[in-house]
């Protein structure tokens, strides 16, 4: 052996490229086995995990290919006794063709029995409501649709569709995803429903044109959609409709596509539904759209569209287009420099940048920033409301909040969010950037339990440092801010001094995402609290409970402490 390895060695040496042609093709072959064994014939997306390790765990969402089209049309229909795939998957397995029958082997009661305790866990956010038949070349849900043929559950396809603002979610094949505003299709057998998650064994995904049907709760703070629209609602028709909604246009033909094009062309951002009439204009304070009605009162046919709801000439149907209210966009700086210090103060991941941008849209006025050591505000830099971003820590602001620090401020806004979001929001922040998320690798490595225990104590006294050496500190829970923004905003303003325009506020409310919400695509599938974890965070949710209701205010919500 060690001849022949001395004799390569004198042949390479005086042939040198043949040694690195060779050298070249033996890497190319093992990155070509190295890539093939990482696809494994699907396609993929950037950043996903693709190892069998990773596979194991929950992991980041792989999405597979998204369709985001109103409408979804299937060209491919299902060959006689063998696979049914929607029309953007080409499988490269060879699974046998009954592998969908095969699995049913206690009828529909063990299946029925086996999905059920994986429904329960779902009731806070959705509601299981039956067996559906479907066919691909009219869906029976026709919103959005996405598949995952590795790790499809029932909680994705749930906060997908709900983070877009659908009424149902339904899985089929054990992988497929389908979102929709209305159910166009009859009730299937239960049995029918009989393919496990090809993510969460434990529960059932449908089967082989049959969705598992969920109605969404709707309880992840987003807006209903439509296509690009976002459903406001079902409202009274307000008095003076000709000034409150001042385009208009008879269509007989009425459906929601047709009414908003029709308001987005004439550049208004609300687009109400009325029977046969599309009425265009703003929300004002004839049309606050504040008081809702019972969606029923406007569930009138379309006539161009029998699935679809037109409203009444008394009931109306609004939807938000796309067109941008400029009422409340433009932004300035005050004549001459602030005549007090106001801090918006918060632990970082409690929505700090978002509330700036929800404040300087209310007043018209540029904000300022401010670090500790108040070189910038010195400098004159802060010609704007004197509100200063006061956090502890931030990506340029290094020092803590102190007494002397909090002192130094007239008056105060403090934002205080649920602690276990607040973390895992700064958490996406510092390893993601400020709209992007951790990797997975963060989560289940050891990042993850030294971030909670530097910064779960640290949510806790900032909040009583602000609490005991603020001169006048008004508070402000991002829960509420998200649920009632009118109100809340109205408070934060009035603090600063500065009187805004109640349509402006109403132009606030409906650009008040701005480009500050991560996505719902990424959400972590598991929770990432342990019960130690929990137990020390629940004692300092306690203590400032405590100390809030010490000065006199309401204490936490409800919804800070765990089920």
């Amino acid at each position: 052996m060690a001849k022949l390895l001395l004799k390569l060695q004198r042949y390479f040496r005086r042939k040198p490229v043949r040694f690195f042609t060779l050298l070249a093709l033996y890497l190319a072959a093992g990155s070509l086995v190295f890539l093939h064994s990482g696809f494994s014939g699907e396609p993929t997306v950037p950043g996903s995990p693709r190892s069998p390790a990773a596979a194991e765990g929950p992991g980041l969402p792989y999405l597979g290919v998204m369709q985001l089209s109103r409408g979804f049309k299937a060209a491919a229909t299902m060959p006689a006794g063998g696979r049914r795939h929607g029309p953007w998957f080409k499988s490269t397995s060879k699974e046998p063709a009954d592998r969908g029958k095969s699995r049913d082997n206690g009828g529909g009661r063990s299946w029925a029995l086996r999905g059920r305790s994986g429904r329960e866990k779902e009731e806070d956010r959705a509601r299981y409501i039956g067996c559906y038949e479907d066919n691909t070349r009219q869906r029976t849900l026709r919103g959005m649709s996405f598949f995952d043929y590795k790790k499809m559950t029932v909680f994705r396809c749930q906060d997908n569709c709900a983070e877009r603002g659908y009424l149902y979610a339904g899985l089929e094949f054990g992988a497929e995803c389908y979102c929709g505003h209305k159910i166009q299709a009859s009730n299937a057998s239960e049995s029918e429903c009989n393919m496990e998650c090809k993510g969460e064994r434990s529960n059932t995904c449908g089967g082989i044109n049959r969705l598992s049907i969920y109605r969404l709760e709707l309880a992840q703070e987003s807006a209903r959609r439509y296509g690009s629209a976002i459903f406001r609602g079902c409202f009274r028709r307000p008095e003076n409709v000709s000034i409150a909604l001042p385009a208009s246009q008879l269509m007989l033909n009425m459906s929601v596509d047709k009414c908003v094009d029709f308001c987005t062309e004439k550049e208004f951002p609300l687009a109400a539904l009325a029977g046969t009439t599309c009425r265009c204009g703003f929300p004002s304070t004839l049309f606050p759209l504040h008081e809702r009605e019972d969606e029923q009162l406007c569930a009138h046919k379309c006539a161009a569209e029998e699935f679809e709801s037109c409203g009444s000439a008394e009931f109306l149907l609004v939807y938000q287009t796309q067109v941008q209210d400029n009422r409340c966009m433009d932004r300035r700086f005050l004549p001459s420099r602030a005549k007090q210090l106001v801090a918006l103060a918060s632990f970082p991941g409690a929505g700090n940048t978002w509330a700036r941008h929800l404040i300087e849209l209310a007043t018209g006025f540029y904000t300022g920033s401010y670090y500790f050591d108040g070189s910038l505000y010195n400098k004159g830099a802060c010609q704007g409301l004197g509100l200063m971003l006061a956090q502890p820590y931030a990506q340029c602001k290094t020092h803590e909040s102190g007494q002397k620090e909090i002192e130094s401020f007239d008056s105060a806004i403090l934002l205080i969010r649920n602690p276990y979001k607040a973390l895992m929001a700064e958490f996406n922040r510092k390893y993601g950037g400020h709209i992007g998320f951790a990797a997975h690798a963060h989560w289940k490595g050891k990042e993850w339990p030294e971030f909670v225990a530097n910064y779960a104590p640290w949510w806790a006294t900032h909040t009583l440092d602000w609490l005991r050496y603020g001169k006048k500190v008004l508070v402000v829970h991002f829960e509420d801010l998200k649920r009632d923004l009118f109100v809340q905003l109205q408070r934060m303003v009035a603090l600063l001094g500065v009187t805004a325009c109640e349509d402006r506020l109403l132009c606030v409310e409906g650009q008040k995402d701005g480009n500050f919400k991560r996505s719902g695509l990424r959400k972590l599938e598991y929770d990432p609290y342990t019960p130690e974890m929990r137990k020390v965070i629940s004692g300092y949710i306690r203590t400032v409970d405590a100390a809030l209701k010490l000065r006199n205010l309401s204490g936490v919500p409800e919804d800070y402490y765990p089920r």
